[in-house]
């Protein structure tokens, strides 16, 4: 008899690993981490030196400063933990530092001549404002950066140096600060494309296996037909004792059951598939929608799942987010709408649709309406996941999809 289930493998050979938008943006980010390290470590000699000519105080104060903002961008990007928000963080602060520079000078003649320190971060701080910034904010900062600190050069509390010197100081950042920001975005783009082809081709894999496994499947089955139904039928035409009868009943009995082991288990691929291609999808399905989630991502980076469970949990997440549209709002109450994507450990995951709309009761929900029962819960119960549904009339909605079964508490 030939096996109650078929499995489509994957290739042997093993798969590449492409480059994605987020492998980007985590080397790009410690790429920057490391730059402050390296600059803030060259700039130390000279800050020693020109402490003497601040305020009392004012020199170790904006040490401490910038130096702690250099050690935080270092540790958050090395770590990748709140990334975006230390990068934007050490841009701010040093924006601030450059702004006070005249007033925290005490003795302007002792800068005479004297580079401020500060002038050798001057390409580290465009660099995180490209990581933690939309593109246009990341490029207004390169530019008004490198122009602040032209004027401040020009001061005497910057060294009073000759305008044409400080403008080319100013462009030199400038330039470098453009070329970093340049290089950023072309990897981006880059990695944008890598994700979407990558994407496809593994839509296409899937779609093969699928109609390869299929086909296996109609080929065992009707090998299933003419072994079993058939020689079955054909016995039972030719009964015409009490045991032929009989065998002839047992033999459709035998036959029904393997009908019954070979409907249960229905082609499967063994591909799998990377949490963020899922991610990716569900913001397009978002971008058709005419209202608007906020989107969530917790985890993501690692998680692989298989091409069975990310169409699951994918069919589910947009029913469930066409259900809140149509049916969570409320006249004169604008509705908020949450989409949060989290990774449990390397192969598992679980989505949340919420919405602050005006619920119902999910027991009173009909049988016959099958928005719910068969494409959310029955899908994720036939993929190998599980659903969870939480409403009350005038407290909103959450549903709960997730794989593999035991995923929501945290254990795949």
């Amino acid at each position: 008899m030939p096996s109650a289930e078929w499995r489509v493998a994957r290739p042997a050979s093993r798969r590449r690993t492409s480059v994605s938008r987020g492998q980007v943006e985590t080397i790009t980010a410690r790429a920057v981490g490391v730059a402050g390290l390296v600059f803030g470590a060259q700039t130390v000699p000279s800050a020693l030196a020109e402490a003497s000519a601040l305020r009392p105080g004012a020199g170790a104060a904006l040490m401490a400063v910038v130096y702690g903002a250099v050690a935080a961008l270092a540790v958050a990007t090395l770590s990748k933990v709140a990334v975006r928000a230390a990068c934007l963080a050490f841009a701010a602060l040093y924006l601030f530092a450059l702004l006070s520079w005249p007033a925290l000078v005490d003795d302007p003649a002792a800068m005479v001549g004297q580079v401020p320190w500060l002038y050798f971060l001057c390409t580290v701080a465009p660099a995180a404002a490209v990581v933690a910034m939309p593109i246009w904010w990341a490029v207004a900062y390169t530019i008004v950066v490198p122009t602040i600190y032209g004027v401040v050069r020009v001061l005497p509390a910057g060294g009073g140096a000759e305008p044409l010197l400080a403008v080319l100081d100013a462009t030199y950042a400038v330039i470098l600060g453009i070329v970093v920001l340049a290089i950023i975005s072309m990897l981006r783009q880059a990695a944008v494309g890598v994700d979407q082809a990558q994407e496809a081709a593994l839509q296409r894999y899937d779609l093969a296996a699928r109609l390869h496994a299929n086909e296996l499947e109609r080929a065992k089955v009707d090998a299933l037909v003419h072994d079993s139904v058939l020689t079955t039928l054909l016995s039972a035409a030719a009964a015409t004792t009490p045991d032929g009868q009989a065998l002839a009943a047992r033999m459709a009995r035998d036959a029904i059951a393997r009908l019954d082991d070979a409907g249960a288990a229905g082609p499967r691929s063994l591909e799998r598939v990377a949490l963020g291609v899922l991610v990716r999808r569900l913001r397009t399905a978002i971008g058709a929608f005419n209202a608007s989630f906020t989107v969530r991502v917790v985890n993501a980076g690692g998680v692989e799942l298989p091409v069975e469970a990310v169409e699951a949990l994918y069919s589910a997440a947009v029913q469930a987010m066409v259900n809140s549209l149509q049916h969570a709002d409320e006249s004169g109450r604008a509705t908020s709408r949450e989409l949060r994507i989290r990774g449990v450990r390397a192969n598992g995951a679980v989505i949340e649709i919420a919405d602050n709309g005006v619920g119902f009761d999910p027991a009173s929900v009909p049988r016959e309406r099958l928005g719910v029962r068969v494409s959310i819960e029955e899908r994720m119960a036939n993929a190998g996941g599980t659903s969870k549904i939480e409403s009350a009339p005038g407290h909103g909605t959450t549903i709960v999809v997730a794989w593999p079964t035991g995923a929501i508490g945290g254990e795949p």
